[in-house]
């Protein structure tokens, strides 16, 4: 590991200053941070640790929307009453990931900022574009079985790994930041980037910028959601293919839906095309069969990972299957 430099604040401003200047990097739950550290992937010559600022809250708004303060650990926001009645697909993406201890550790922050599992990532003897630009793709023709076969490009094909940003895309939810520039507010569908020839970039954050909330938007009373996950072992495994759903039937009629994926995505991955077949269609299997095979359309799988196609296909109509039962 090489020698950084430690700073703990309590004040925004100063935290967003101080993590301005070059290799400074913010630090809050630590449970992605310190391994990358360990592995010689991230080399920051400063951390500033920022679990002291005051964007840990977790708001219910006039409108009835809700604002989640980025230093809100994961476990806050699971079991926040709201969420687990309203917005479930969140609290149960949540719960689906890692493990209790460090879902009491994580932030809501570091997980949207999270980075990929792919081993030729964390391997510094193998070659990486994300992790060293223009040095190539080990995935590409190596042992692929966990990497993406959706938004990937010839430079990477590295997985998303976050369960949570998967249901927070299903939700539609706004990142709020801030910097030395002022505030932005970012849909969470274009916080997190396409590798393309840049897989470096990984999200819309300039250096310095600070992520301080996340805000979900209202959700409907009559809406019912779902996360199902799909993995190796049953706890503390990344998902092979995942499903956040967010469905509003009306007489057997599907009147609003949102469709993610994750475990296929370069990023969070939102299915306009499954979308598109859902809307207005009866809330039957054959509506349902053909979302999941749209959402599908686009894969290009490689040598190991083509399974994902079928289990991806039949894991998302599993997942209507399940939301519509609970709208019936």
């Amino acid at each position: 590991m090489n020698p950084f430099t430690y700073t703990r604040t309590a004040d925004t401003d100063d935290a967003i200053a101080i993590c301005s200047r070059e290799g400074a990097m913010f630090l809050a739950g630590g449970t992605n941070m310190m391994d990358l550290m360990k592995e010689g992937v991230n080399t920051p010559s400063q951390l500033v640790d920022i679990r002291k600022l005051p964007e840990k809250q977790i708001v219910t708004r006039d409108d009835g929307s809700i604002r989640i303060g980025a230093t809100a650990t994961n476990s806050d926001v699971a079991y926040y009453p709201l969420i687990k009645e309203r917005y479930q697909v969140l609290s149960e993406a949540i719960l689906a990931g890692a493990s209790a201890q460090l879902r009491n550790m994580a932030t809501v922050g570091g997980n949207l900022m999270q980075r990929t599992r792919c081993p030729y990532f964390h391997e510094v003897a193998f070659a990486c574009n994300k992790r060293q630009p223009g040095t190539g793709c080990s995935a590409y023709n190596g042992f692929n079985r966990m990497n993406a076969i959706l938004g990937g490009s010839e430079h990477c094909i590295a997985a998303h790994p976050s369960d949570m940003c998967v249901a927070l895309a299903a939700l539609d939810a706004v990142v709020q930041t801030r910097s030395a520039s002022g505030e932005r507010s970012i849909p969470i569908t274009d916080f997190h980037l396409l590798p393309g020839d840049t897989p470096h970039l990984e999200t819309a954050l300039s250096h310095g910028e600070l992520i301080a909330a996340v805000d979900l938007p209202v959700i409907s009373k009559n809406a019912r959601s779902h996360y199902l996950k799909v993995r190796d072992r049953t706890s503390y495994a990344f998902a092979l293919v995942s499903a956040a759903v967010v469905l509003e039937i009306n007489d057997g009629v599907i009147n609003y839906a949102r469709v993610a994926l994750g475990g296929v995505g370069t990023k969070p991955w939102r299915s306009y095309e499954a979308e598109q077949v859902l809307m207005g269609a009866s809330a039957n299997e054959e509506t349902f069969t053909a979302a999941a095979n749209a959402a599908m359309q686009q894969a290009q799988p490689r040598q190991f990972n083509a399974f994902k196609v079928e289990l991806a296909t039949a894991t998302l109509k599993e997942t209507l299957e399940i939301v519509a039962s609970m709208a019936s």
